[in-house]
Order: C-alpha cells, then sequence, then structure tokens
C-alpha cells in the first residue's frame, strides 16, 4: 500500500499495482535525464500545465526506481497505465508535490 506521508503514490502498469516514490537519487537522476538546472523549471511547468509527456515519463520513471522498481523507459513508454495519459500526469504531478511537502502538508 502507498504511503502518501512519506511521499508514495500508487499507480497500476500493465496490471501490476506499484508504489512510486522520488528518493534523493531519483531526483538527481531526474534532473540529469530532464537537462534541468533544478526541478523548480518541473514544478513550474507543472503548475502551469505546460508539461510534456516526457517529463510524466520520467517522473514516473524515477518513481519507479526510487520504489524500487527498474523499467526502462522505452518499455514504461508502451506499458498499459490504468486510467491512461491523464491518470499518468496526475501521478506525476502528484510525486512532484509529495516530495515537496512539509510533512505537516501531508
Amino acid at each position: 500500500m502507498a504511503n502518501p506521508w512519506t511521499g508514495e503514490v500508487a499507480l497500476v502498469i500493465d496490471g501490476q499495482r506499484r508504489v512510486l516514490k522520488l528518493t534523493l537519487g531519483a531526483l538527481a537522476e531526474l534532473e540529469q535525464e530532464l537537462e534541468l538546472n533544478s526541478l523548480v523549471a518541473l514544478v513550474e511547468r507543472f503548475e502551469g500545465g505546460s508539461f510534456s509527456t516526457r517529463d510524466v515519463l520520467a517522473l514516473i520513471a524515477a518513481g519507479l526506481r526510487g520504489g524500487g522498481v527498474d523499467i526502462p523507459g522505452q518499455e514504461l513508454g508502451r506499458a498499459d497505465i490504468e486510467g491512461g495519459p491523464m491518470k499518468a500526469a496526475q501521478v506525476a504531478a502528484e510525486l512532484l508535490a509529495r516530495a515537496f511537502m512539509m510533512p505537516s502538508e501531508k
């Protein structure tokens, strides 16, 4: 079960329920993969609704790695995500929000 108090978010991928979490290492990898100077730019893209599919996939992949599962990007791109692209985008945004919330806000 995903624990929102620790930043976890659940997502069903190819029929398997996965728990995603953005650890510090996963965030560092995300910055490198998306060639970001800081994650603030990514947060701003999500807040403004100008994020890309690449952003969503990168966030989900990073969250999976942080949750202990490594699904290669191309494989993840072909995966069946329950709820489709909208659910994937919602989970990506939720991962970012939970990664940067103060404990009292969660």
